[in-house]
């Protein structure tokens, strides 16, 4: 049947199975957002682009669907760079669908005319623009393929506005009708599955570092299961949390510049590391052969750009973790290791997370608390910086898709929208928003977002009136040269937070603390708490950068 371009967009959008849209209109889309009014489609408007960049983002990773995200052309557009880049680095799969200037002004400085697809080239797994109308239906469903295959991440599609308009031939097709060819041939090589099974018999102190490839590709239960069958300790990575259960016996936690001294000890002691989708970032690898420097490494990983780049493996396994630990574990029987069990619990005993717990109010206790109060039955979400850490470090992950947090990256303001992206992702969960001030006043505008539209995302804020972690590095590293990290104390959060038409209670006490927390909770509609706690308080244990567990600062 015969429909103009953005009907036949807002179709193939809905033969992929996409309920909830982001975005903003403006003069490049508008055909779009009039396709658009007819459909069942939610559409969830933002306050700025970036914004609903990040909520796709946060939607995508908690359901494991691709998030989508409109944008006009020019500014609009751009605006969604940030967001784009932060899901490129986390490998989250998100669509980015912009409009552009008609095909024929392409190239000559039109009105909010920008080369979108040149300036996100580098940020996103591919990006198209669509200069024939024969070619729009079948880009768009590459786009939602490619997205979602292999190592997921982002792809944009750039339409002009006359593609738009244009009557197009549509024949309805099927979700996942394209089939994308990934880089790895889908045969796991069998001499490197031999020599991992060699490196794990012989090994007496393994451990296993798993991160954000095990929960996208839905192996948290195949990693439990080997980990019980091999007796081996799991460390994970920030974006990791969750893909093993914190409260098992045989989790080890956050490792790297603010992981526990105890985990990575444990790392350092051991004598084999089975890294699992990790690519081995700098806030965990630190100082070239520092992280386990007696280990043989066993690196397994869908992508195989990321074997051997950034340390030395032993044995390099390209293929999905979730296969590749079954065939594993089909050539493993049940292996005792006693000792080195003994060795860790002494160590968690030893060099265990601490904070003094008194009468202050204290983020990590805090952190603790949300915990306790919400009978362990939320998705945490976080800003960047000290808010971020102090969430990885004292609220226990135990299932995946819990935690929302902008790792590679690192955006400031990433966390209130991605929060509201996955309280509409997963409406029978509650979101708690763990947020500092620095990173607030960069997106505060979003809790508009969530009164229009009721979304009841709770944001507990860290106020400590100063970029918190640039402040730690200056008070650790530079001699106490606080260089312009210091913050209006005079904004009250709460109120801003009641004038866009969400509840916000300011506490000082563990005890007003509580009462707000079990208010918020009990109500299903956006709250904020803002907490007053002391700008000297730290992330600790630190690693500084390039250092190792020896360098460990707390």
């Amino acid at each position: 049947m015969k429909l103009k371009g953005a009907q036949v967009i807002i179709e193939v959008l809905k033969e992929m199975g996409v309920d909830t849209i982001f975005g903003i209109p403006g003069g490049a889309v508008i055909p779009i957002y009039d396709a658009l009014y007819d459909s069942d489609i939610r559409h969830i408007l933002a306050t700025h682009e970036q914004m609903a960049a990040h909520m796709a983002d946060g939607y995508a990773r908690v359901t494991g669907r691709v998030g989508v995200c409109f944008a006009t052309s020019g500014p609009g557009a751009t605006n969604l760079v940030t967001g784009i880049a932060n899901a490129y680095m986390d490998s989250v799969p998100v669509v980015a669908i912009t409009g552009q200037v008609p095909t024929n002004l392409i190239g000559k400085d039109a009105f909010q005319e920008v080369d979108i697809t040149g300036i996100t080239m580098p940020i996103t797994k591919h990006n198209f623009i669509v200069k024939s109308p024969d070619k729009l239906t079948d880009t768009i469903r590459q786009a939602f393929a490619i997205a979602k295959s292999g190592r997921p991440g982002p792809v944009l599609v750039d339409i002009p506005k006359d593609i738009q308009n244009a009557d197009i031939e549509y024949v309805k097709g099927i979700g996942d009708s394209i089939d994308i060819k990934n880089d790895i041939n889908g045969v796991v090589s069998q001499k490197e599955l031999d020599k991992a099974i060699e490196l794990i018999l012989q090994s007496k102190k393994p451990v296993i570092f798993a991160g954000g490839g095990v929960i996208w590709g839905e192996a948290s239960n195949e990693l439990v299961e080997f980990a019980e069958k091999t007796n081996i300790p799991v460390a994970t990575s920030l974006m990791g949390l969750g893909a093993f259960p914190e409260d098992h016996p045989l989790s080890l936690g956050l490792i790297g510049m603010h992981g526990s001294r105890f985990a990575n000890l444990a790392v350092y002691k051991s004598d084999l590391v089975i890294a699992i989708g990790t690519r081995f970032s700098d806030r965990v690898a630190g100082k070239a052969g520092g992280l386990a420097p007696n280990a043989k490494i066993i690196h397994i990983d869908i992508d195989p750009a990321e074997l051997g780049k950034n340390v030395e493996v032993d044995v390099a396994i390209i293929g999905k973790v979730k296969e590749v630990l079954r065939l594993l574990m089909n050539k493993l029987s049940f292996i005792e290791r006693k000792e080195w069990l003994e060795e860790i619990s002494f160590l968690r005993e030893k060099h265990g997370l601490k904070y003094k717990n008194d009468e202050v109010l204290r983020p990590q206790w805090i952190v603790e608390k949300i915990q306790q109060l919400s009978n362990d039955d939320l998705i945490i979400a976080t800003e960047v910086g000290q808010n971020q850490m102090w969430a990885a470090q004292y609220y226990k992950f135990k299932q995946p898709r819990t935690f929302v947090t902008s790792g590679g990256l690192g955006t400031m303001g990433f966390g209130l929208p991605a929060a509201i992206g996955a309280q509409v992702g997963k409406p029978d969960k509650r979101v708690v928003n763990i947020a500092g001030d620095g990173s607030l006043r960069m997106n505060i505008h979003a809790l508009e977002t969530a009164a229009v539209y009721n979304i009841p995302v709770i944001t507990v804020l860290l106020n400590n009136r100063t970029l918190g972690m640039v402040r730690q590095w200056q008070n650790l590293l530079y001699n106490k040269r606080f260089s312009q990290t210091d913050l209006n104390a005079n904004l009250n959060f709460a109120n801003l937070a009641n004038d866009f038409g969400v509840e916000g209670i300011r506490v000082t006490t563990k005890e007003e603390f509580e009462n707000a927390f079990k208010k918020a909770y009990s109500q299903k509609r956006p709250f904020m708490i803002e907490c007053i706690i002391d700008k000297d308080e730290m992330v600790l244990p630190f690693i500084p950068a390039g250092g190792t567990v020896e360098n460990t600062i707390g």
